[in-house]
C-alpha cells in the first residue's frame, strides 16, 4: 500500500511506522503502516474519502483504552481523534464534545459547572467517542442516559447527526458499530444540581474506583464482558485465578476482572493469560467468557 499520499493535503499531523504502544492504555503494539491525527472535521473527511478512494484498510482509534495490539503492528491506516480533535463547550444544561475529548476531562469541565449525570461515568477511561461507540458504563449509569445527539461521519461520507433513539445503544454496543460511522462531536444533556452533592458522588466514585481498580498498572480497563447472570471477576476470583501470571501479563489481585501489564509485557503475554482464563471458566463452569477489549493485529 503507497500510504504516502498522505504527505500532501489537508489531513492533519501524518506519522509513518508509528509505534502502537504509544498510542494504548495496555502500553502494548507494533507499528501501524500510518497514523493520521486530523484537527477539524474537514480533515477528518479528507482522510476517509482518500481512504476510501484507496481502498486502504483503517481504524479510529482516541486513547487506545479498550486496545490488544500485535507487537508486529498493523497493516493498515489508523485515523486518531486525541487530544488535537477534543474542543468541549457548554451552554445552559448542554455539552458539546469533539470525539477526542476524555471522558474524565469532559466530566471535569461538568461538574465545575454544577452539572449533574456524568459522575458515574467520570472515571472510565478513553475518550467521549469510544464511549458513546461502545456505550461505555460504571456504577449503574451508561453514555446512553446522558446523549442527546451524536454526529457522525458515514460510510458514504457524509455527516449526519442522529437522536439519542436513533443511536440503538444497547449493553457495550450503538449504531456506530453497526454502520462503521466515525463519531465527530456528541452532544450531552445534564441537569442543574446541587454542588455540593454533585462533588460528593464525584469523590466518592473516585475512592471507589482506586480502592477497586489497579490503576498503577498499564490495562485496558476491563478484560471481559459481563456474562449473563454472571460477573467476570468474581468467576476468575472463584477459579482460582487471582493474582494468575504469564511472563509481565497478570490477573490484577486488587481485581480480578482486570489483566495487568505489570512492565515490558507482549501482546502474546497477555493473549496467553486471556485463553488460559477463558478455558478455565468454561471447563469449570460452562461459562464463554467474551473479550470486551478488542484484538487487533498479525497472528493473533
Amino acid at each position: 500500500m503507497d500510504y504516502k499520499i498522505f504527505e500532501n493535503g489537508d489531513y492533519g499531523e501524518v506519522r509513518f511506522s508509528e509505534e502502537m504502544k504509544n498510542h494504548t492504555t495496555f502500553e502494548i503494539g507494533g507499528p501501524c503502516d500510518v497514523m493520521i491525527i486530523p484537527e477539524n472535521k474537514e480533515q477528518v473527511l479528507n482522510t476517509l474519502k482518500t481512504i476510501k478512494e484507496h481502498d486502504f484498510s483503517y481504524m479510529v482509534i482516541g486513547n487506545g483504552s479498550n486496545l490488544l495490539v500485535s507487537d508486529k503492528g498493523l497493516r493498515m491506516a489508523i485515523i486518531k481523534l486525541g487530544e488535537a480533535f477534543s474542543q468541549i463547550k457548554i451552554e445552559g444544561e448542554k455539552v458539546y464534545a469533539q470525539a477526542g475529548a476524555e471522558l474524565a476531562e469532559v466530566a471535569k469541565a461538568s461538574i465545575e459547572e454544577g452539572l449533574a449525570g456524568m459522575e458515574y461515568v467520570s472515571g472510565i477511561p478513553g475518550n467521549i467517542g469510544g464511549a458513546v461507540t461502545m456505550n461505555a458504563g460504571a456504577y449503574g449509569g451508561e453514555m446512553k442516559d446522558i446523549v442527546e445527539t451524536v454526529t457522525c461521519l458515514g460510510q458514504d461520507l457524509e455527516i449526519r447527526t442522529y437522536t439519542n433513539e436513533d443511536m440503538h445503544f444497547s449493553y457495550r454496543h450503538s449504531r456506530v458499530q453497526e454502520e462503521n460511522l466515525i463519531v465527530l462531536e456528541v452532544e450531552l444533556a445534564l441537569e442543574k444540581g446541587n454542588q455540593e452533592e454533585i462533588d460528593e458522588l464525584y469523590h466518592s466514585l473516585t475512592q471507589r474506583r482506586e480502592e477497586k481498580q489497579p490503576l498503577e498498572y498499564a490495562s485496558a480497563g476491563s478484560t471481559f464482558k459481563r456474562p449473563e447472570g454472571y460477573y467476570a471477576g468474581k468467576l476468575i476470583d472463584d477459579a482460582g485465578l487471582r493474582g494468575y501470571k504469564h511472563n509481565n501479563a497478570m490477573v490484577s489481585e486488587k481485581h480480578c476482572g482486570f489483566v495487568i501489564n505489570t512492565g515490558g509485557a507482549a501482546c502474546d503475554d497477555v493473549l496467553y493469560v486471556i485463553r488460559h482464563i477463558q478455558k478455565e471458566i468454561y471447563d469449570k463452569y460452562r461459562v464463554k467468557l467474551q473479550t470486551e477489549v478488542k484484538i487487533l493485529g498479525e497472528e493473533i
